[in-house]
């Protein structure tokens, strides 16, 4: 520990007699990592208290760093009185150093219970009031995976209904936020009713009543929520889980739609996914599948996805959707997490085969058409005699698919993956 210390200690300066550049100090190598600056610095006018409780920091951090918590946990106990300070500078930063200081100490505790993070966030909170949203939803996301989701819930409650002058118009995204989860947990409690309600023979109105309220009060807010543009993915599936389990499929749709097509929100690949799997469900039309898949497809060409989309293309009646396919398989190809799926290699004969007998003149064409710009590259990617061994010990059918294919793909290049190339590296 004292050698750790020591590498991490600041540079002295050289005698004069040793050379400038050197790297060595006292038959020591010195560290070359950039140091973290403290957490605060000295000043001229620094008071005693002050001074302590810097020192007091410094000795946190270098508890936690080598995870002795138990140390960090006592040292942070004397820490508490630079909350009533008004006169260290900064007093919003130091409230939130020493919020995330105990709060990743409580997590790394073994001793640490859930008296302790409610003691520190009740404490937190009433410290100040600019971190206080934040520290409501932290809060309360403790208290969920803890299993506690009434009192996450209350925590949420009471956070949505906090004001504070000027300050709570600055901080409509956080309100924001706090109102989404709020309507989540909502979710999660009318999930519960649902599942009792299915499991009775006879529910009694009293039980189908709260289960409706809980919905009512999540979809409202829910659907407020969702007109602001940005990423809102756990919510939309909740929303649109309690409108199917209504058979509201129409209200489902538009937002679907919306979130997927709306100009206004970000390009989102799960919004598109969410859409596809929604009209999957409800048996939508092919051309309405592949229309999403086509949207999905321009934003990740290696989705997995992509295999259902080339099925869908080869399934269609259109000609030069065969062709659509070819591009759409290849694409996916270019990425290393498909190349060795078997899978995606059957696609890729099967769309090959179906191409050939569709244009039995040009065939060869097109592919070499879409393989021009590949020609240089792919064979490094997918066609060494090291991918040949490696395929044929982890899938022997993987050798034999690839290898099927190397002439329709690079009829005019000789390619070491054969199985020739595979006996030949074990003989080696």
């Amino acid at each position: 520990m004292d050698d750790l210390e020591a590498e991490q200690s600041p540079p002295q300066e050289s005698d004069e007699d040793e050379p400038s550049d050197s790297n060595t100090q006292n038959g020591a190598q010195l560290s070359k990592l950039p140091l973290a600056d403290p957490i605060f610095q000295e000043t001229i006018k620094e008071s005693g208290f002050h001074r302590t409780t810097r020192i007091c920091l410094e000795q946190i951090r270098e508890a936690m760093l080598h995870h002795r918590w138990q140390e960090a946990a006592e040292y942070m106990s004397s820490c508490y009185q630079m909350l009533e300070d008004t006169k260290g500078g900064s007093l919003q930063r130091i409230r939130e150093i020493i919020w995330r200081i105990s709060t990743e100490i409580l997590h790394h505790h073994p001793n640490s219970k859930m008296e302790d993070y409610n003691n520190i966030y009740e404490r937190m909170k009433h410290s100040g009031v600019k971190h206080y949203l934040m520290i409501c939803l932290e809060h309360s996301f403790h208290l969920l995976v803890n299993g506690q989701i009434e009192d996450a819930k209350r925590q949420l409650s009471i956070a949505e209904s906090w004001k504070y002058g000027k300050l709570f118009a600055g901080q409509s995204q956080r309100s924001k936020l706090i109102q989404a989860y709020r309507s989540l947990l909502e979710y999660f409690i009318w999930c519960d009713k649902k599942f009792t309600h299915s499991l009775t023979d006879n529910p009694d109105d009293g039980a189908t009543e709260e289960m409706h309220r809980y919905f009512r009060h999540s979809a409202v807010n829910l659907k407020d929520i969702l007109t602001n543009p940005g990423i809102w993915d756990p919510f939309i599936l909740s929303y649109v889980d309690m409108l199917e389990f209504y058979e509201d499929n129409e209200e489902a749709l538009r937002v679907l739609n919306d979130y997927a097509y709306n100009s206004s929100f970000p390009l989102n690949p799960n919004a598109h996914v969410f859409l596809y799997q929604y009209l999957k469900r409800h048996e939508a039309p092919q051309s309405k599948l592949m229309k999403v898949l086509k949207g999905l497809y321009a934003l990740v060409p290696s989705h997995e996805l992509m295999l259902e989309y080339c099925s869908l293309l080869l399934q269609s009646e259109k000609e030069d959707n065969i062709q659509k396919a070819l591009g759409v398989i290849l694409d996916m190809l270019d990425y290393t997490c498909w190349k060795t799926n078997l899978e995606v290699w059957k696609c890729l004969k099967t769309i090959i085969d179906k191409l050939k007998l569709q244009n039995a003149g040009n065939w060869s064409d097109i592919i070499s058409g879409k393989m021009e710009a590949r020609k240089d590259w792919w064979p490094a990617l997918h066609f060494t005699s090291f991918h040949a061994r490696k395929d044929s010990e982890e899938n022997p059918e993987l050798v034999e698919m690839k290898a099927s294919l190397t002439s329709v793909l690079f009829p005019d290049q000789t390619l070491n993956y054969t199985a020739e190339e595979v006996i030949s590296g074990e003989r080696t």
